[in-house]
């Protein structure tokens, strides 16, 4: 699916999608991209360490979060910048069901040369993971 840059208006929202996340899902992360920090496995560290229980990788929240735009575009190369703050972990508890991620996104602001600028809401649990989350994404 191609979006066209004259098919969009600000406002526009992109579907919105659920990712859900388990210890399992960590380790796979972990093992892709060599971060093996023992926050993101290991309970009784993170919990010693004052975190509320073993928590997603940054970057593998801020992954999820981009697909909402990537799968709206059909195209991840359509994403020129892609910028967040983490303003919370995702806690994944070791209860067989995880954590989920919900993302929403909506165009912010149509730009010259085609690009929109796209921002994201991302949350775990009714709180607020990624905070400042925007993308800007060329459209046909």
């Amino acid at each position: 699916m191609t979006i066209g840059y004259d098919e969009v208006e600000v406002g526009t929202e992109l579907p919105a999608q659920s990712f859900p996340v388990t210890r399992a899902t960590l380790v796979q992360y972990a093992g892709a991209s060599g971060d093996f920090n023992p926050i993101h496995w290991n309970e009784k560290f993170a919990l010693e360490v004052g975190l509320p229980d073993v928590i997603a990788h940054g970057m593998f929240t801020m992954a999820q979060a981009i697909r909402v735009v990537t799968d709206w575009t059909g195209d991840p190369a359509a994403v020129l910048e892609y910028g967040v703050r983490f303003t919370r972990p995702v806690p994944v508890p070791n209860d067989g069901v995880g954590a989920v991620i919900e993302v929403s996104a909506k165009v912010a602001k149509k730009l010259d040369d085609h690009k929109v600028q796209v921002d994201l809401v991302a949350t775990t649990g009714g709180q607020k993971v990624l905070g400042m989350s925007r993308a800007v994404v060329r459209l046909s």
